[in-house]
Order: structure tokens, then C-alpha cells, then sequence
């Protein structure tokens, strides 16, 4: 398996720079894995192709506004990007540029509210000092967790990807978090639940349709492309996650009524995959997880999932391949690339079903 592999031809144009008028209203392309059946529909027909006694598990991370433009001494401009705690009150974030800040250095940011310094820069995988920093953020005036002054100064974190003038807006605020987003914590948007409303969710369950949450914080690592041409060489960079008790419970009692635990994103399969058990059930944990799901590294726990079109040659591609196959899933992605559906984060949607 080469890195190379897991390539494919993308027009610019159908990369999504806005999301769909209505959340439910992007264009679903669905494809039975055993019948080798494929249909397109819209999200809001999802619940055509589930049925009563499934369980839909979602991603409730919440993206943090965790980019913020600060102000060394000297006036040069930096940009932060928060990541994950560090303890002690310290959290690391991506500093940019970053060979001319020094430790010790302390940064203003929104417009002198707060102060942020540069405790030091940590190491690379390779041992390299890199554009990873351990920071101290604070409001001038005291007080405040990073999560609270994050919220109040600071911008959503967009994939680079999305370009288009004037950054973010006030759109993103609310389109660039699911329905569901309960716990703050990511850099980025578990982007397949971007695609639910509060009425499919009930029209689901309306259905018989169970639900239940995982949490997991995307990272820094969700921005990082694979550089090792040969995959099982990959380092992934380790993500939080929660997996509850009532949530183990729910996948336990959907095996018993034989139903299907079809994931909402990719997030979702890595929890579930991460804790589970040989008799396809999970078990409720708390920790992170570096799992690499890849053709070879397959899937005992999730039946379907629903996910949006991923980047060439990342790690996401090869978890969707790991589920239906390499050469299956290319090919889905040159329909879609026919069928003109948009991709990545504000894209279109594809459901694949094991067990249809």
C-alpha cells in the first residue's frame, strides 16, 4: 500500500466554500456495501435508508473559536491557533510564524484584552523544534478560563481550504457547529453532523432510529497531511475522547435487537473502534487514542457510517477505505466527482451501509 493509492482528481470548483441553504438540504450519495447498490439522494431522506433499531452515534465536541491574532513588542503580527490543555493552566497552540517568537515573549491580542506568553516551543515528531508552543492566556483584567476568553475574543478556526475574503462570518458561527455540539474542545467541526437539524434528528427517532454521543476533539493533527509514502509508517497525533457509559450500553442493546451502529463522521468510528470489543460491543472509556484505521486495519464495531468527501491521500480516505475498500471508494469519489456533489467540510454527504 502506497500513500499515492489513496489519490484522486478533484476539480477546484467543487470544493465547498459555503455550506448548503439548508443543513439537511446537501445531496447524499448512498451505497449498500454488500449489494453493491448506489443511489443519490438528500440528507432529509435519510430516513429511507435507516430503519427502527439502528443507532445513529454522533460526535457532541464543540469547535472552539481558537484562532486569535496577536502583537509582538515590535508590532509584528502572529497568529495562534489553541489546540489542547497542557496542564499547570498552560495549553499548546500553533504559533505562525514560528522561528521569530522566543520564549518568555509575551503577545497582545484582541486589541490588549489579553496577554498571551510563550512558555516554550516543543519538539516535533522528528525531534525538531516546530510551530507547536506551549502558551499562558490570560485577560489583562484577570479572570476567565482559556475556553471562556477563546469564546469571547477569539475566531473559528476554518479549514485552509475554505478561501474566500473577509475570513470568517457570522454564518460560521453557527453553520461550523453541529446541532448537537455540547463540549468545547475542537480546532475543527466533526463535519458529517454538520448535516442534521433538530426536525431529522426527531424525525429519526420518530422512526425507531436510536441515538446516542461519543465525544471527541479533533486536533491539530486533522491539518497535518501524511508524509510517509508508505502509510503504515504514519504517526497519528492523539485526539481526546469520552466514550459514556449510557453510550455502551446503546451499542450493546442495538447488537441485541439487531440493528446497525452506523457512526455520524469519522470522529464517531474512531471512538467507537478505539474502545471496542471482539463481540462488536464497546466499553465505556475516557483517554486518547491515536488509532489508524486503514485498508487491512478494519472495523469491528460500526455498520455505517455517514460521512463527508475527504482530501486526497489523508488519513480520513483510508479510514472510509478500511470500512467499504480501496478501489470501492475511489470509485464512489469519481461518481461523485461526475455527479457534481461538493466536498470536504461544507460539502455533500456519503452514507455507506453494511448489512442493507
Amino acid at each position: 500500500m502506497h500513500l499515492s493509492d489513496f489519490d484522486y482528481e478533484l476539480p477546484p470548483e467543487l470544493i465547498a466554500q459555503r455550506p448548503a441553504d439548508r443543513r439537511d438540504g446537501a445531496r447524499l450519495l448512498v451505497h449498500e456495501v454488500e449489494g453493491d447498490r448506489t443511489e443519490l439522494a438528500r440528507v432529509a431522506e435519510l430516513g429511507r435508508f435507516l430503519r427502527r433499531g439502528d443507532l445513529l452515534v454522533m460526535n457532541d465536541t464543540r469547535v472552539l473559536p481558537a484562532r486569535l491574532h496577536a502583537e509582538r513588542a515590535t508590532g509584528g503580527r502572529v497568529e495562534l491557533l489553541f489546540a489542547e490543555p497542557a496542564g499547570e493552566g498552560r495549553w499548546r497552540a500553533m504559533v505562525r510564524p514560528a522561528k521569530k517568537p522566543r520564549p518568555g515573549e509575551v503577545l497582545r491580542a484582541a486589541e490588549g484584552a489579553l496577554r498571551v506568553r510563550l512558555v516554550r516551543r516543543l519538539l516535533d515528531e522528528r525531534g525538531v523544534p516546530g510551530a507547536l508552543w506551549e502558551v499562558e492566556l490570560e485577560a489583562e483584567q484577570g479572570g476567565g478560563s482559556v475556553e471562556a476568553l477563546l469564546e469571547a475574543h477569539g475566531e473559528l478556526p476554518l479549514p485552509p481550504y475554505i478561501e474566500r475574503e473577509g475570513g470568517t462570518t457570522v454564518e460560521d458561527r453557527e453553520r461550523y457547529q453541529t446541532v448537537y455540539a455540547r463540549v468545547p474542545g475542537a480546532v475543527a467541526a466533526p463535519t458529517a453532523g454538520l448535516h442534521f437539524t433538530e426536525g431529522l434528528l426527531a424525525e429519526l427517532r420518530a422512526l425507531g432510529v436510536e441515538t446516542a454521543t461519543v465525544t471527541l476533539h479533533v486536533g491539530l493533527g486533522t491539518f497535518l497531511p501524511v508524509s510517509a509514502e508508505d502509510p503504515e509508517e504514519h504517526r497519528m497525533h492523539a485526539e481526546r475522547f469520552v466514550l459514556p457509559a449510557a453510550t455502551a450500553e446503546a451499542v450493546r442493546a442495538c447488537r441485541e435487537r439487531g440493528g446497525r451502529v452506523v457512526a455520524v463522521g469519522t470522529t464517531s468510528v474512531r471512538v467507537l473502534e478505539t474502545c471496542a470489543r471482539d463481540d462488536g460491543t464497546v466499553e465505556e472509556g475516557v483517554g486518547e487514542t491515536r488509532l489508524f484505521l486503514r485498508p487491512g486495519h478494519g472495523t469491528r464495531v460500526v455498520d455505517g457510517m455517514l460521512t463527508n468527501f475527504h482530501l486526497p491521500k489523508s488519513t480520513l480516505l483510508m479510514l472510509v477505505a478500511a470500512f467499504a475498500g480501496r478501489e470501492r471508494i475511489l470509485g464512489l469519489y469519481e461518481r461523485a466527482v461526475r455527479e457534481r456533489l461538493r466536498f470536504y467540510s461544507y460539502g455533500d454527504a456519503m452514507l455507506l451501509l453494511r448489512r442493507g
